[in-house]
């Protein structure tokens, strides 16, 4: 076992190599879209699947208190195991509903990976958790661009390979947690989730806009992850740039990882309340201004996208925060539980939704949409 002071470094190591499953599928999907002669919108399919396999996953490791009744690390890497497995069957010569499938047990196993990784800090961190959460998150937002910089390797590539290195990278992960990472010493007892009191939840004003900013601020991340291959694609087509689809959508999204951790260290100065609420604020007057972006040169749209990028993820480990905070103690697994499921549960409404106004809006209009999450969270966060 690794000692204090490296624990949380190899958390953060092993969390980014395993996240690195959750947008593999997107990497692939120009490849996908020629080889199985695939639909724009399916790309909103792929991306959702992962994301409902997220969900049942969350509430079925919570309902059987899994990493509560099993040691957290070995639930950690069992969990990358089988992760791995099914991001890699896709390989095999498969159907685009298959490859769907595979996508949700994906997810699935995911909850045995983000949220059990947070845990498993939870248990060794019990003052400085906030900074802590911040790192895990970072290093689930570099993760989770991964991919795009593996697609973004142009010599001898095969989308193939996406899917094999992230899927080692996922075991490696694993094997990480489970052969340095022991026992945290403020590991709780067994707590079983109430979800006949679910009632009472929400009952908390402090809890409900926490809770509710963090519903708006899923409103718009996972879209915008999403579809920034689809925004540089749009702009290439529009101006007819050379563009870097993969690589430029690894650092959009991976720059994010910083902002969280240097929301975390401004948090200890301002609060995570502030803080977070304008992160928001910021990321609702991107969307706002998208329709705009495409009208610029190309150093300008690029700096404009990595500034979204920046603060439309900053948030994220400061509402965690915030809803652990707010929590009533004797319900918190519930309350922890039920926001996660609702919060990923709202990602899948607004990707769905851009996957088919893309038909439809002019493409310029299209991310306006977004804003309606950050305006809503921080509506509730300065309502309460």
């Amino acid at each position: 076992m690794a000692t204090r002071k490296f624990i949380l470094p190899i958390i953060v190591l092993a969390q980014f190599l395993c996240t690195s499953l959750w947008f593999a599928g997107n990497a692939i999907m120009p490849d996908l879209i020629v080889k199985l002669d695939l639909q724009s919108t399916d790309l909103g399919f792929m991306t959702s699947s992962v994301q409902f396999g997220f969900i049942i996953g969350t509430l079925v490791y919570a309902v059987f208190t899994i990493a509560d009744r099993f040691h957290p690390s070995n639930v950690f890497f069992t969990s990358a195991l089988l992760g791995a497995t099914a991001n890699l069957l896709i390989v095999l010569d498969v159907s685009f509903s298959q490859i769907l499938i595979f996508r949700f047990l994906t997810g699935f196993f995911l909850a045995g990976i983000y949220p059990v990784g947070m845990k498993i800090a939870s248990d060794y961190y019990e003052k400085g958790l906030g900074k802590a959460l911040s790192f895990l998150v970072g290093a689930l937002v570099v993760g989770t661009a991964l991919p795009h910089l593996i697609a973004s390797m142009e010599v001898s590539y095969d989308w193939r390979l996406v899917l094999v290195i992230t899927s080692a990278l996922a075991v490696l992960g694993g094997l990480l947690i489970r052969l340095f990472v022991g026992e945290g010493p403020y590991r709780s007892k067994l707590q079983v989730p109430k979800f006949n009191s679910i009632s009472r939840v929400f009952k908390n004003q402090e809890f409900r806009a926490a809770s509710f900013g963090y519903f708006g601020h899923m409103w718009e991340l996972y879209a915008f992850w999403a579809f920034v291959p689809i925004i540089l694609a749009q702009y290439r087509a529009y101006h007819l740039e050379t563009v870097n689809i993969p690589l430029l959508s690894f650092f959009i999204i991976g720059l994010g990882g910083l902002a969280c951790v240097f929301g975390g260290y401004l948090s200890d100065r301002w609060g995570s309340k502030k803080v977070a609420t304008w992160a928001l604020s910021f990321s609702g007057i991107c969307c706002l201004l998208s329709p705009l972006m495409f009208q610029f040169s190309l150093p300008y749209f690029i700096a404009f996208l990595i500034f979204w990028g920046l603060v439309v993820i900053a948030d994220s480990p400061l509402f965690s925060t915030l809803v652990a905070q707010n929590a009533n103690p004797e319900l918190k697994g519930t309350a922890l539980t039920l926001v996660t499921c609702i919060g990923f549960a709202i990602t899948i409404v607004s990707i769905q939704l851009l996957s088919v106004l893309v038909e439809f809006v002019p493409f310029e209009n299209l991310y306006l949409i977004l804003a309606i999450g950050p305006l809503l969270g921080v509506f509730s966060l300065f309502k309460k």
